[in-house]
């Protein structure tokens, strides 16, 4: 594709969606993944194909995609839903990995069309109060795009209705942490509301938790 070595990038990418299927996260080709990355100076990013599943997936497979014209590079067409992962970038230039999945218990819960809640402190892990759900659209059309962009604006994850869920970071790693979290907290949730309506923390609860999370981990031990 360009100068650069792009192998590594791409072979991360692909351990990625295998982990997710390892994980039960996504099974044969739903759901997808991709990375922010410039090709000969325009900004695109690269993302896996459509229709392929996690066991057929190679690192040549991942398709680069531009941001100002749509062009691809690569063998197969990029992802139905590449739209999505585009309005994502272009509303957030803070994050750099986007990883969509149909995983069992954030489907359900976005079947239901209900938000995720602030049941639980680690919702915080995507950023904010809750985990809001984008209204029912189309897979692959403009309208889809715009509901998610809102939504990410300022969260790191969203639940889409009657589909899945996404999940973001700056690195490929935290993108997977938040989905693998949010998915856990989903299958919480479903197994709360089987027995109640779940207490809900405050809003100034859940400001104390995001502040405790911007420094969480951070701090290098001296002595």
């Amino acid at each position: 594709m360009s100068e650069i070595d792009t192998t590594p990038l791409r072979e991360q990418a692909v351990a990625a969606v295998r982990r997710l299927d390892a994980l039960g996260m996504n099974r044969g080709s739903t759901g997808n993944l991709s990375l922010r990355f410039a090709h000969e100076g325009e900004g695109g990013m690269m993302i896996t194909p459509t229709g392929m599943g996690a066991d057929d997936l190679r690192p040549q497979d991942m398709v680069w995609l531009g941001f100002d014209d749509g062009r691809h590079v690569g063998d197969w067409q990029p992802s139905s839903e590449w739209h999505f992962h585009q309005a994502i970038y272009r509303v957030r230039p803070d994050l750099d990995a986007i990883v969509h999945t149909h995983s069992v218990h954030a489907a359900a819960l976005a079947c239901l069309r209900r938000a995720l809640p602030a049941f639980h402190y680690m919702v915080a892990v995507a950023g904010g109060h809750d985990v809001p759900c984008v209204p029912y659209h189309l897979f692959g059309t403009e309208a889809l795009s715009q509901a998610v962009a809102a939504a990410m604006n300022e969260r790191d994850a969203c639940l889409l209705a009657n589909h899945g869920l996404i999940a973001a970071g700056p690195t490929l790693a935290r993108a997977m942490k938040v989905a693998q979290e949010i998915e856990s907290l989903c299958e919480v949730y479903l197994k709360a509301l089987a027995v109640g309506e779940p207490a809900i923390l405050t809003r100034a609860q859940m400001d104390d938790v995001i502040g405790k999370f911007r420094s969480y981990g951070r701090t290098a031990a001296h002595g």
